[in-house]
């Protein structure tokens, strides 16, 4: 008989490629993990890993025996959804926020999802939103504040994640992105706001998150390669050193409400668009739409209703 627990395993193994990176996720040992998919091995009756070094890659079985793992999944949440319904929204609640999002709106968010929901115990962990479906998945995470980069157009994405087994989300709030840059600067005239800046000393997020993808990129469509000695995550810094005449900076909105004097905040053809994901099975669960409400509460005005400066 196929274990439910050995097949949460085994779906875990094909999204993070080493027994190793499960066992760690999940608080196991490896010895744990391999013991428990060597048992859903013998009880499949068929091969369902191939080992190569550290790395395990899944057999043709293995990988059809994910995909209904999938399905069973999703149905198990879909179970506890409707048992749900109708009940008083309480317990834990784990809820994932990227940071900027986290600094700007986790005390409100918190502060209105206790009033309205006495006996919920949400906690926050920052996470980066692509780290986000596997904690999803996990279980280490009951829902999570994701966003991606788009020009405006929809669906024309300038950076997104790949749609994820298992996961789901809704959409919750749209910002524009800005150009922010020290005031009395006077760049070469140019009808392009990021292509006159292109000579300037660039404060960009770390490579590698979609927040530096999307800032390359819109550098590359106005023609030109941007790099930098400055390496900043955090919004209010790079605005502190934009202030500081030490170079531009893209911001969000939620970030830039209150920019320090001496900067100048250029509206651009991008925009970070905020959803929430949730596992696959979930989407009528009271606590998503609890999570959301309180979201929208916690947002400054401008960007709840669409009306960012």
């Amino acid at each position: 008989m196929l274990n439910l627990h050995q097949l949460r395993l085994l779906r875990e193994l094909a999204h993070r490629g080493t027994i190793a990176a499960v066992a760690d996720a999940l608080s196991y040992s490896p010895s744990a993990v391999s013991q428990q998919l060597s048992l859903l091995e013998r009880n499949a009756g068929v091969p369902l890993l191939e080992r190569s070094g550290r790395r395990v890659a899944l057999t043709p079985a293995g990988a059809n025996l994910v995909r209904h793992a999938e399905v069973i999944l999703e149905r198990l949440e879909t179970a506890r959804t409707e048992l749900a319904e109708g009940r008083e929204v309480a317990g834990p609640l784990r809820l994932g926020i990227y940071p900027s999002a986290a600094r700007a709106l986790a005390s409100g968010l918190l502060v209105s999802l206790r009033r309205s929901y006495p006996r919920l115990e949400p906690w926050v962990w920052e996470v980066d939103p692509a780290d986000a479906p596997d904690a999803l998945r996990a279980g280490q995470l009951d829902l999570a504040l994701t966003h991606y980069y788009d020009s405006g157009g929809g669906d024309d994405r300038v950076h997104a994640p790949p749609v994820e087994p298992g996961i789901e989300s809704r959409a919750v709030f749209t910002e524009r992105m800005r150009l922010a840059t020290p005031a009395g600067s006077t760049p070469p005239p140019d009808d392009d706001p990021v292509r006159r800046w292109r000579d300037a000393n660039w404060i960009l997020p770390t490579p590698g998150t979609l927040c530096h993808t999307s800032v390359t990129r819109l550098c590359e469509a106005s023609g030109f390669h941007v790099d930098s000695w400055h390496r900043v995550d955090d919004y209010d810094t790079a605005l502190g050193l934009v202030a500081a005449g030490a170079g531009v900076a893209v911001v969000p909105d939620l970030s830039a409400q209150n920019p320090p004097p001496g900067t100048v905040l250029t509206p651009l053809p991008l925009r970070r668009r905020s959803e929430v994901a949730f596992r696959g099975g979930s989407a009528a669960h009271p606590t998503v739409e609890a999570f959301i409400a309180a979201l929208r509460e916690a947002l400054p005005a401008e960007i709840h209703h669409g009306k960012a400066p």
